[in-house]
C-alpha cells in the first residue's frame, strides 16, 4: 500500500551549498532528491538551513545562500512548491505535487540580530530550532556542559516568533532550555528530529516526561533515522529497531502527535533498508505489519500536515 509522505528534517541545502555543481534532481551525493522524494511518494519536506562550524563562523550570509539555494535550485525549477501558509496545505493533501518548508536548525547564523528572524520570516522560513548542539546567542544546545537554558536575546526572539507565527524546534536544544521555551510559547513546540530517551538513552533524544509536554500542547514528535539515536548496542540497525520508539510514544498517549524527521543527509551511517526517501514506501509496509492503516496514515502524513494545518500563518487577506 502507497501512503503519501511528510518528511520534517533533512540536510540537503547544506550538502547543495557545500557542492554548487550537485543536482537536486538526482545528484548521486544527496540522499533527498527530486527523483528520490518522487520514488518514495514523499509529498511535503522539510529543507533545514544548517551552517557547519567546519565552514567558519555562522553568519547571515551563509543563511542567504542556504535560502536562495531553495529558491533556485529546488522552487525555481518548478518541480518544487513552496509551503508557506496554512491555506496552501488543501494543496498538498489533495495534488500530486512535492513541496518544500524551510526550518532553520539553530539560529548561530542570525547573528543575534532580530531583524534578521524578521527577514527569515518574510523569506519564507516558518521553522526555527533555536540551537544545533552547542552554545550560541540564543540558548545552550543540548550537548552544552553547563546546560544553561536561554539568554536574555534568546527569550526577545521567543517573543518575535510567537508575534509572526514561526513554529519553533526542541530537537538539539538543552533540557532547561527544553522547560524554559514550554512556558514561553504561543503556539505549540516540535521535535523535528529525536527519539524517545526511555528506548535509547542518546542526549539527542526526549525524555518520557518531554515527551508528554509536547502531547500535552498539541506539539509533535517526529522520530528519527540515526542510527544511534535508535540503538546504540549493535553496529547493524534495521528498520523494525525503530518499532520500540514508536511503541514508547504511542504508550505515553502520543499516536497522533507522532511524524517523521529522517536526517537524511545530514548522517553518514544509514538505517539498513531507510538510506533514502526512496525506501519510505518500504517503511510504510513495515509499519503496516504492526498497526492499523489509519495510525499510520497520521504517522506518515496525517499528523504533520493537521498540526501545519492549524499552525502555520494564515496568508494576509485569506479567508481561511
Amino acid at each position: 500500500m502507497y501512503m503519501k509522505v511528510v518528511d520534517f528534517h533533512c540536510d540537503a541545502l547544506s550538502k547543495l551549498w557545500e557542492n554548487p555543481k550537485a543536482s537536486f534532481d538526482n545528484s548521486p551525493d544527496l540522499d533527498v532528491t527530486l527523483k528520490s522524494m518522487e520514488k518514495g511518494d514523499v509529498a511535503l519536506q522539510v529543507f533545514a538551513v544548517f551552517l557547519s562550524e567546519q565552514y567558519g563562523r555562522p553568519s547571515f550570509e551563509r543563511v542567504m545562500a542556504q535560502i536562495d539555494i531553495f529558491r533556485a535550485k529546488l522552487n525555481g525549477t518548478g518541480k518544487l512548491e513552496w509551503l508557506k501558509w496554512r491555506d496552501q496545505i488543501r494543496e498538498v493533501r489533495s495534488g500530486s505535487k512535492r513541496w518544500g518548508l524551510l526550518s532553520l536548525e539553530g539560529v548561530d547564523g542570525l547573528e543575534g540580530n532580530l531583524f534578521y528572524v524578521r527577514l527569515c520570516y518574510e523569506l519564507g522560513v516558518r521553522l526555527m530550532g533555536l540551537t544545533w548542539n552547542h552554545a550560541n546567542w540564543a540558548a545552550d544546545g543540548v550537548m552544552e556542559k553547563r546546560g544553561g537554558g536561554l539568554t536574555d536575546k534568546g527569550r526577545e526572539m521567543v517573543q518575535l516568533c510567537n508575534e509572526l507565527g514561526i513554529i519553533l524546534d526542541v530537537s538539539h536544544l538543552s533540557v532547561a532550555g527544553f522547560w524554559e521555551l514550554a512556558e514561553l510559547v504561543s503556539r505549540p513546540l516540535i521535535a523535528s528530529h529525536s527519539n524517545a530517551y526511555g528506548v535509547c538513552p542518546h542526549p539527542r533524544n526526549l525524555s518520557d516526561e518531554q515527551i508528554r509536554a509536547l502531547i500535552a500542547m498539541d506539539g509533535r514528535i517526529g522520530l528519527t533515522f540515526v542510527p544511534w539515536f535508535i540503538r546504540r548496542d549493535t553496529p547493524t540497525v534495521k528498520p523494525e529497531d525503530l518499532l520500540p520508539h514508536v511503541e514508547r510514544i504511542c504508550s505515553l498517549g502520543g499516536e497522533h502527535h507522532m511524524m517523521f524527521g529522517s536526517d537524511f543527509d545530514g548522517i553518514d551511517q544509514w538505517v539498513e533498508g531507510l538510506e533514502s526517501p526512496c525506501k519510505y514506501q518500504d517503511w510504510v509496509n513495515t509499519l503496516l505489519k504492526h498497526y492499523p492503516e489509519q495510525l499510520v496514515q497520521g504517522w506518515m502524513s496525517d499528523n504533520a500536515l493537521n498540526f501545519l494545518e492549524q499552525y502555520l500563518p494564515m496568508q494576509q487577506g485569506s479567508q481561511s
